[in-house]
């Protein structure tokens, strides 16, 4: 992915925005079903599918753990913006929160060749100017993403674009260079996303600020953004999907960056509620009359990346000595109350669900696992000739997560062998080992909570290719890369599911990062309200419009 343009800070999912405001790890259970108990040791929670159906409401206040930088959707890759967005901008897609793809914008499309995309734009649909939605306005949305002066975060999913093209009244074929299976399902998250041409020709590059804001077509616009403080959206009343109308007036989203601090504003009712609650707040919150928490599907691992594989983590047998030195199920029990499980893979099981039972239970019999097995470890690292040579391990003081997180690596580092040195940064510079490579200088081991943005485990995979922006510590292997662009390329969904798990058994039998655990999405809901479907896809689906009154 090209990086941006000088003045656009770039932000991936990063540990500062996905959990150290937060003071939460955001991640997936894996069992993948409503009301289906999971467990890890002696803690069992439950994912809810849905929470019963709210009436109309004036309005409700959400927290946020911190201010968006923009709300323009070409640099929309982060919680906050996300979850703002999907209420306010829609794409041609939609990904719902049972993590399967829908028409939006799009009324259908097509592929029909292996290069093109085809979309039939819904009619009848009005931007929140009041102005109707045309052809033309999805063409210039989706260029964005293509020119090097906007720098969208969002250029790798269209690292195979040729053009994008008005091809009828309300037609639009996007052309391919190379058939890329993941194209479309982009389509359903901020890739795809729909803005006024108008209003983006004229705003310019103040398109997202406080000050302008955006013009979309979803069941909330904007409102207002006073800095520091809030966000305020107001109902769109000619919404053109009457199932997903919004039933409440108004939404303030208020900014909230002390975990403790939010904790106590959902207990005295000052916010009716919030995503990503601190975990180390799950026991206090279960019990409370002031609402209730809720746990859901999500796509998200908690990992350690490899940032430097010039050192002693070069090999790969001391990064898999290394995995199995991790006490994970104990950071799982004692960073997130046991609410989650150790993690087998770089993605949640969500992420197969549209992969052929075949291909999943191949997954099961051949995927590389890592058990806890210290003994084992310092065997495997002995081989390797590991002898008391430095790792950093790069770190900030984020939550108690994070340093419990880190604690463990260290301890294990130290189990097999090498000398751990921690390397604690603020966030800011812990942020830029995500988009500076020289930032990374040094840095052994980095900690990340990376979700995917579509039901694809290409989303992942595809982000450690040789080259690709995200791989940050350059790890490169011409198997993988081919099984990937297998994927990519085949011609049906059974043969990239098929490449796919190849892709998915040489990342997890080299460890270019290190998968630790997930834990599921979290919500918690005031007693006014209900209506919410707890899922990841919160950042791309309309989630506060569901949101209403409880009887």
């Amino acid at each position: 992915m090209p990086a941006p343009r000088t003045g656009r800070p770039r932000r991936l999912r990063r540990i500062a925005l996905a959990c150290a405001l937060a003071a939460t790890l955001a991640a997936s259970a894996c069992n993948g079903g409503s009301g289906k108990p999971a467990a890890s040791g002696d803690r069992a929670y439950e994912l809810t599918a849905k929470t019963a159906p709210g009436a109309p409401i004036d309005s409700f206040t959400w927290s946020l753990f911190g201010e968006p930088a923009s709300i323009d959707y070409a640099y929309a890759f982060d919680y906050p913006p996300n979850q703002i967005l999907a209420n306010v901008c829609e794409s041609l897609l939609r990904w719902n929160p049972d993590l399967t793809t829908s028409p939006g914008l799009a009324a259908s499309y097509t592929n029909p060749t292996p290069t093109s995309w085809v979309y039939e734009i819904r009619p009848g649909v009005r931007f929140h100017d009041g102005t109707a939605l045309t052809a033309d306005d999805v063409v210039a949305s989706l260029r964005r993403n293509l020119d090097p002066e906007v720098g969208s975060y969002w250029a790798y999913p269209y690292r195979n674009v040729q053009s994008v093209d008005k091809s009828g009244p309300m037609q639009v074929t996007v052309t391919l260079k190379t058939p890329d299976s993941a194209f479309n399902k982009y389509m359903a998250a901020s890739p795809g996303t729909v803005e006024s041409a108008a209003t983006l020709a004229k705003a310019g590059k103040d398109y997202g600020n406080p000050a302008k804001g955006v013009n979309c077509t979803g069941p909330f616009a904007f409102s207002s953004w006073t800095a520091g403080q809030s966000i305020v959206l107001k109902r769109f009343d000619d919404y053109w999907n009457p199932e997903l109308k919004a039933k409440s007036g108004q939404v303030k989203f208020v900014f909230l960056p002390d975990a403790t601090t939010r904790v106590n504003a959902f207990q005295t009712g000052e916010v009716d509620g919030g995503w990503m609650v601190p975990a180390n707040s799950y026991g206090q919150l279960r019990n409370t009359p002031a609402g209730k928490l809720y746990f859901g599907r999500n796509t998200t691992v908690a990992d350690e990346v490899v940032g430097n594989l010039q050192g002693p983590l070069g090999d790969a047998r001391v990064r898999q000595a290394l995995l199995m030195a991790i006490d994970r199920k104990g950071i799982v029990d004692a960073g997130v109350g046991g609410i989650g499980r150790v993690a087998d893979s770089l993605v949640t099981d969500d992420v197969w669900a549209g992969a052929p039972g075949p291909v999943r239970d191949e997954l099961t019999r051949t995927t590389p696992t890592y058990p806890y097995d210290v003994a084992k470890a310092k065997e495997l690292a002995a081989k390797a000739g590991v002898n008391g040579q430095k790792i950093v391990i790069a770190t900030s003081p984020l939550d108690s997560q994070t340093t419990i997180i880190t604690q463990a690596v260290a301890q294990a580092a130290t189990a097999i062998g090498l000398k751990p040195q921690i390397d604690t940064i603020s966030p800011e510079k812990y942020s830029s080992l995500f988009t500076d490579a020289q930032a990374r200088k040094g840095i052994d081991l980095f900690l990340t909570f990376w979700y995917t943005s579509i039901t694809d485990p290409l989303d992942m995979y595809g982000s450690l290719q040789t080259g690709a922006f995200s791989n940050y510590g350059s790890w490169s292997n011409p198997e993988f890369d081919a099984a990937v662009n297998q994927a990519l390329g085949a011609p049906d969904p059974a043969a990239q599911s098929a490449a796919a798990a190849r892709a998915q058994q040489i990342a997890l039998r080299e460890l270019p990062w290190l998968p630790l655990y997930t834990s599921p999405v979290s919500v918690f809901l005031g007693k006014r309200i209900t209506g919410v479907q707890p899922s990841i896809a919160y950042l791309y689906y309309p989630w506060a419009a569901e949101i209403g009154a409880k009887s």
